[in-house]
């Protein structure tokens, strides 16, 4: 995947306020704000068209992206956005500065594969959780955390224990002690066959 995607120009704003970011929106520009790390929170404004361009990439969400500010560049991730109620239009974005050596906290998506595994075995597959709270620093950031179910029999279900995370990756509940243990996807026995696999 291109790195154009993970690139973005802004420009500082010092026009804030509801008038001036309905302004900003207007003019096809989408207000943000970049903050978190050793450095001040800086207003910024991006061009909508190559915004929704980016974030239509599931990646550009756990992606660490560049973001070109008045001729800095600065490294940061998503943390929210902000959508139009029912436009196709993003009306603002939290971004959350990276710097080298301090920990993200942030949520990855989970992709399962070989499901169709599971299912030529007679299961049904039922996922409990699509995507995934972590502890990473910056280098070691994964674009998502795969679940293979090519090995999983009928009656089972996967913890977040089970998963193979990788290295420098912690799953944030299961920082939180034993009882965090979450289910993440079962293979259950199809409805109505004796001996249900219990939940």
């Amino acid at each position: 995947m291109s790195n154009a995607i993970y690139t973005l120009n802004a420009e500082v704003r010092n026009d804030l306020g509801k008038g001036a970011s309905r302004r900003l929106r207007h003019a096809d520009k989408v207000p943000a704000i970049i903050y978190g790390g050793s450095a001040a929170p800086v207003s910024i404004t991006l061009e909508h068209n190559k915004l929704i361009q980016a974030q239509a990439n599931e990646g550009f969400y756990t992606h660490i992206l560049t973001i070109n500010v008045g001729g800095e560049e600065v490294k940061a991730i998503v943390k929210a956005m902000q959508r139009h109620p029912f436009k196709p239009k993003v009306t603002h974005v939290d971004f959350q500065r990276v710097e080298a050596g301090h920990e993200l906290h942030t949520v990855v998506p989970v992709h399962f594969i070989n499901e169709a595994a599971a299912v030529k075995k007679g299961g049904v597959v039922a996922h409990h959780i699509n995507e995934l709270a972590i502890t990473v620093l910056p280098q070691n950031l994964p674009e998502f955390i795969e679940v293979d179910l090519a090995d999983v029999a009928v009656g089972v279900t996967l913890h977040l224990s089970d998963l193979k995370v990788p290295a420098g990756v912690v799953i944030a509940e299961l920082a939180k002690g034993a009882g965090h243990d979450q289910a993440v996807v079962s293979v259950n026995k199809p409805a109505g066959k004796a001996d249900d696999a219990a939940e």
